[in-house]
């Protein structure tokens, strides 16, 4: 007796759960993925080819605008606070010391810190800051920055940093170096943009030795 047949039905599969499930994963990385914001301190550094890396802790880096604006950073939160009780002390500035270790970069005269420490975070942005005092020489600021800065760190390691804008004058650059070396800081980083070595070169011709040797 023969066997019945069956009738044949193409396969169906239903894709609305899988399209429901991805339109939810997308719609979640979307409102999860945060943004990275505008650098307060706008600076197109110049390129170079140096393999050292800048350190990551401890860090005390001058900023140089297009302008020749000067703005300092720390991120030891303890040395900031150190910082503004010293200015606080010596010069009576009457600065909120918490709001102090919580600003990201410092910018304006001495005259103008209290109230700068009053502007919200999002607010303050090397664009509309006068930045530190410098290019009098009368009345450089940046040299008590320096000074109170390395008298917190008496003892300990302070990375000193230089970042200058690749539109930014030389006055401003010496006004910043003058700064240093009253302070006895000879020794400093300069933060450039990274290039690969150019294969041929001199220095690369060096750097590959040096990996031939360090095996």
């Amino acid at each position: 007796m023969g066997r019945a047949k069956l009738p044949r039905k193409s396969t169906n599969i239903d894709m609305t759960a899988m399209c429901d499930v991805a339109f939810l994963l997308l719609s979640f990385f979307i409102l999860t993925t945060k943004f990275k914001p505008a650098e307060a301190i706008a600076v197109t550094t110049p390129s170079s080819v140096a393999a050292k890396v800048a350190p990551d802790k401890d860090l005390v880096l001058i900023t140089i605008d297009k302008d020749g604006k000067v703005f300092l950073t720390m991120d030891n939160e303890q040395i900031k606070e150190v910082v503004a009780n010293t200015l606080n002390t010596t010069m009576n500035l009457g600065l909120d010391v918490n709001a102090f270790k919580k600003a990201g970069f410092y910018g304006v005269p001495f005259s103008s810190l209290a109230s700068y420490l009053q502007i919200p975070e999002e607010k303050r942005t090397g664009a509309v800051l006068t930045g530190i005092p410098v290019k009098d020489s009368s009345d450089n600021q940046l040299n008590t920055w320096i000074r109170v800065v390395k008298d917190a760190y008496m003892g300990k390691k302070m990375n000193l940093l230089l970042k200058g804008d690749n539109a930014s004058k030389f006055p401003a650059f010496k006004a910043v170096i003058d700064a240093f070396k009253k302070n006895d800081e000879q020794k400093f980083q300069m933060v450039t943009n990274p290039e690969s070595v150019p294969t041929g070169s001199e220095l690369w011709k060096l750097t590959m030795a040096g990996e031939k040797r360090d095996e």
